[in-house]
């Protein structure tokens, strides 16, 4: 596909990441209709607004993004971060003023079984007050106050929780309404054309009975008026129907799911269920679910910039524990205790505050736009030449009655007869300008994504961000993540390696001596942010933590490992999380008074570049370098059988070597001279369906790449097991390391994106980087993504699509998608619903036009030779009916076709009007202007009506005319089905 000149220009950002505003500018230029799918300026959102004809601006505007409520939402923003930052400084003012500060009282009366007051608890939290904090006896006092046990949470049965909810509230806060049905009735009202006709419709009526009694004279009024109730009645219904829609989607995406801790036993939870005096665990990408207090942490960094406005990483630990609602866990983990919920935190005040907008245009929503607006344009042309026409013919005593006689003769005709005769004309063309301008236009496009976006839900996909839907059927290429999308995420140890020894399995257990056992489970038990809960009953054992963690806990137990207990035994100093940049993580435990060891656990070939001996399954220890081919030889064979190869490693220090606890926030935990344990290889099964999904991509010219952190071998071994590499693939240039691709220069870069299928030990920037170059060759790049440093990738790819099952919230807030099933065979539906939308578009917009073309050329014709109109302004308006909201919404809703991914993408600036549309559009409306002018001139010859008085003549030929371009509008329907075939049968 073509790159567009266009497309460089609109998504250069600057520095701050904010668009370029020159280049907006000059793009706007270039075409007002024309936005990016993501990043659009406030200003050139305003400008489109400024060229479009509009008829009712609150009807076709109600989808957009209100502008002046983005500017009231962030004033709110503002404020109540102002005024909780005046309450800290106040309060911190107050602290250093007063030398002795008494000690905090606790209220009179207590919630039913518990130590401390909502009020207390709130203010201590939201004025981060660390003296009142003290007189509670620090956390763990006001974690006995609210009864929670810090090491397994509260019992969290029903009766607990809910008396904690009538203590202290529940973690939600009251929704603003959304609209009636009856504000809907209300706006559509509002439109311009359709007050005209009501208007038209009352002194019609009013004439009417006065000059032909109420029994024969409420007929052409009164029918205008139930006409202009009805299109206003479906209107409404189609446009409420709509919005509750959103309202659901919106619920969805708010609707987090978090882990706590309940008797000890960690739980996945809905947001909404949270109760203060819940445990947390807490790690990176995370966001804050309620505000709280830091039970314990390692390097644990918040990012504050949603409530603070200040774009600032925030370390936590027990001299600055508060940790705030709606924040962002940037680096480390840690577990919190749950001190206020919903309305009593700033957030919830905020969202409170701050309603859900639904409104945000697509790019394909503003280019219908435009196109409604040419169209309407013409059709006010046309409009008015019909009024000017028929007033001359009217005032010039050249318009006649069914019978012969002339309507008007100057100083004849009373004024109420030419009164009348002018609403008559002046409700056709009125009427006319109703058809001719396609209010529904631009909504179609609403109604199918609205319907896109609910199927889409079956579906297994939730999405965040409208524009997605339709830019996704324009994806050239999906950079898709191994792990969990392309395969099960459901990791077990297969093979594991003590010096040459295969350990793996329960069995092979006892073969490990007492010395290198306790070190392989100290160092699996504490470098771990999962958890293993072995209930009192002798139960089955349950593990938590990401797929890796579980199954490296896993073989843990085969070792015979008792989690609490070796977690007790020693106790963890400090931690480097682990992050997929540097691809390994460490812990320095500490046993007694002077023993230390870290341990390190990781990316299999990088922990043994860092080694430098290994100890065997007796506990001998050898040195390293006779040995690295050996084992670097164990990494390759695993590798090549698809599995994902970890390593763990320690280093034995002294205590003089670890620095006291006010340095060791920045000590780097050593990685030099380690001692390797073991060699672990998991295996991760394919998903079923991968390979057919990737062959349907393929075949629909999307190419599918594989971006993973695993080393060259595994990845290529499941690349060819996806379908993604076939066997004559398997040459260099398909497959690259993150770090020779990160070698190379811009220009190369793009050569190479192009070719590259699979990339290994890719790092978040190295998939950013890809991204950005495939971009820039003209490609529309889908990114799946999971983690926290994914988020740069899925801001800058065209589509987002964050991990629903393994997605940290930070990944998921810049994403557009959310795959709520974490299955690549999702995102391939995903794509088919893009073409999709795009499709059924270009159907609407088909069997639109035609109508429109057909009606206007009608009336036109038969008012400039005859002075009167065929399709009066009732059949008109029922027409429009038709057309506008119930055609809308039967090809709106059209699911999607297996031919779809037979296609090429659609190209972002292909035409929305195709050469194939052009001839289906003009052949059809030349035979519907055909059939009902031969009708209308020669009518009543051909319906055999000649013997009949002429008004009745006239009525049935025009009967017949009406009901014969209702029927061409029911067949063109059904021809704009299928745009493609001539046999749409």
């Amino acid at each position: 596909m073509e790159a567009s000149p266009l497309k460089g220009k609109e998504q250069e950002e600057n520095d701050d990441g904010e668009w370029n505003g020159g280049r907006d500018v000059a793009v706007e230029e270039a075409d007002t209709f024309d936005i990016p799918p993501k990043g659009a300026s406030i200003e050139r959102l305003r400008r489109w607004r400024q060229a479009v004809l509009v008829l009712n601006a609150s009807r076709r505007f109600r989808y957009t993004l209100d502008l002046k409520q983005e500017e009231e939402k962030e004033r709110i923003r503002r404020k109540i971060r102002a005024h909780a930052q005046v309450i800290r400084a106040a309060f911190l003012f107050k602290e250093a003023g007063e030398r002795h500060i008494p000690k905090t009282e606790l209220p009179a009366v207590l919630p039913r079984g518990f130590g401390i007051g909502n009020e207390q608890l709130t203010s201590m939290t939201r004025d981060h007050n660390y003296s009142a904090l003290q007189d509670y006896g620090g956390v763990k006092g006001v974690a006995n106050l609210l009864k929670t046990n810090i090491d397994k949470g509260i019992t969290g049965d029903d009766a607990d929780l809910v008396s904690r909810r009538n203590a202290f509230g529940s973690n939600t806060y009251p929704h603003k309404k959304g609209k009636s049905f009856w504000v809907f009735l209300w706006e559509a009202c509002q439109d311009l054309t359709l007050i005209i006709l009501m208007v038209a419709a009352a002194l019609s009526l009013a004439l009417g009975i006065k000059t032909e009694g109420i029994k024969e004279g409420w007929y052409d009024g009164g029918s205008i008026a139930f006409a202009v109730f009805l299109v206003i009645v479906v209107t409404a219904t189609s446009d409420y129907k709509q919005s509750l829609q959103f309202k659901h989607l919106n619920e969805e995406k708010q609707n987090i799911h978090i882990e706590v801790i309940r008797s000890g036993k960690r739980l996945s939870v809905s947001i909404f269920d949270l109760v203060v005096g819940d445990a947390v665990p807490l790690k990176i990408g995370d966001q804050v679910p309620a505000d709280g207090l830091l039970i314990s942490g390692q390097s644990l960094a918040i990012d504050e910039s949603s409530m603070t406005g200040e774009s600032k990483i925030v370390h936590k630990d027990q001299k600055s524990p508060f940790l705030m609602s709606g924040c962002k866990v940037a680096d480390g983990y840690g577990t919190m205790l749950v001190t206020a919920v919903g309305m009593n935190t700033e957030w919830g005040l905020l969202m409170a505050t701050i309603s859900e907008d639904n409104g945000e245009e697509t790019p394909l929503q503003v280019r219908l736009n435009g196109v409604a607006t040419m169209i309407g344009m013409v059709g006010l042309a046309v409009a008015g030449a019909v009024l000017v026409v028929l007033m001359a013919r009217y005032f010039t005593g050249k318009t006649t009655n069914a019978d012969g006689t002339v309507q008007y003769i100057k100083g004849q005709t009373s004024v109420k007869s030419a009164i009348d005769g002018v609403i008559k004309i002046f409700t056709v063309a009125v009427t006319i300008v109703v058809v001719a301008v396609p209010e529904g236009l631009p909504l179609a496009v609403t109604l199918t994504l609205a319907y896109s976006m609910r199927k889409m839900m079956a579906d297994k996909a939730l999405v965040r961000r409208l524009s997605a839907c339709e830019t996704m059927g324009s994806a050239t290429t999906i950079c898709s993540d191994k792990t969990g999308t392309l395969t099960l995420n459901q990791m077990t140890v297969v093979e594991a390696y003590v010096g040459e020894k295969n350990v793996a399995g329960a069995s092979n257990a006892d073969s490990l001596s007492g010395t290198v056992n306790s070190l392989l489970v100290e160092g699996i038990a504490q470098n771990s942010t999962g958890s293993v809960y072995e209930p009192e009953n002798g139960g089955a054992i349950e593990i938590t933590g990401s797929p890796t963690e579980k199954a490296i806990l896993g073989w843990g137990v085969e070792l015979k490992m008792r989690f609490d207990e070796v977690r007790s035994k020693s106790s963890i100093i400090h931690a480097s999380p682990f992050n997929s940049g540097k691809k390994r993580g460490g812990v320095a435990v500490r046993m007694g008074d002077s023993d230390v060891r870290v341990h390190w656990k990781g990316a299999a070939e990088i922990i043994l570049d860092l080694c430098t001996s290994w100890i065997d399954a007796s506990g001998a220890k050898h040195d390293m370098a006779p040995h690295v081919v050996k084992f670097k030889k164990q990494i390759e064979d695993m590798a090549a059988k698809s599995l994902r190869c970890v390593a763990l490693a320690y280093k034995p220090l002294d205590l003089k070597e670890v620095p006291n606890e006010e340095e060791r926030d920045n000590w780097p935990l050593p990685e030099n001279d380690l001692i390797l344990l073991a060699i672990v290889g998991m295996k991760d099964p394919c998903r079923p369906g991968v390979k057919d999904a990737v062959l349907l991509c393929t075949n629909a010219g999307v190419k599918v790449r594989m971006v993973t952190g695993d080393n060259l071998q595994t990845a290529k071994a499941i690349a060819l097991e996806c379908g993604i590499l076939s066997e004559n693939e398997r040459a260099d240039d398909f497959i690259i390391e993150g770090k020779v691709f990160r070698a190379l220069t811009d220009e190369q870069k793009e050569q190479a994106a192009e070719k590259i299928k699979v990339m290994a030990r890719s790092s978040p920037n190295d998939k950013l980087q890809l991204v950005k170059a495939l971009k820039k060759r003209g490609h529309v790049v889908a990114v799946t993504g999971d983690g926290t440093n994914d988020a740069p990738a899925l801001h800058e790819a065209d589509i987002g699509l964050a991990m629903g099952i393994q997605g940290t919230e930070v990944a998921k807030e810049s994403s557009d998608i959310i795959i709520l099933d974490d299955n690549f065979a999702s995102v391939v539906k995903v794509v088919r619903w893009g073409r999709s939308v795009y499709a059924n578009i270009q159907k609407f917009i088909q069997f639109q036009l035609t109508v429109n073309v057909a009606a206007l050329i009608i009336n036109v014709v038969a008012a400039v030779s005859s002075g009167n109109v065929p399709l009066n302004a009732v059949q008109l308006l029922w027409v429009n009916l038709i057309m506008d909201t119930l055609g809308a919404l039967a090809l709106a809703t059209e699911p999607p076709t297996d031919s779809l991914m037979k296609r090429t993408p659609v190209g972002r600036r292909e035409p929305l009007i195709t050469n194939i549309m052009w001839r289906n559009l003009v052949i059809q409306a030349l035979f519907q202007v055909a059939v009902l002018l031969t009708l209308n001139f020669n009518g009543r010859s051909l319906l055999q009506l000649n013997n009949y008085p002429m008004t009745k003549a006239n009525k049935i030929k025009n009967t017949f005319i009406f009901n014969s371009f209702v029927l061409c509008q029911v067949f063109n329907e059904f021809n704009a089905r299928k745009p493609d075939e001539l046999n749409i049968f």
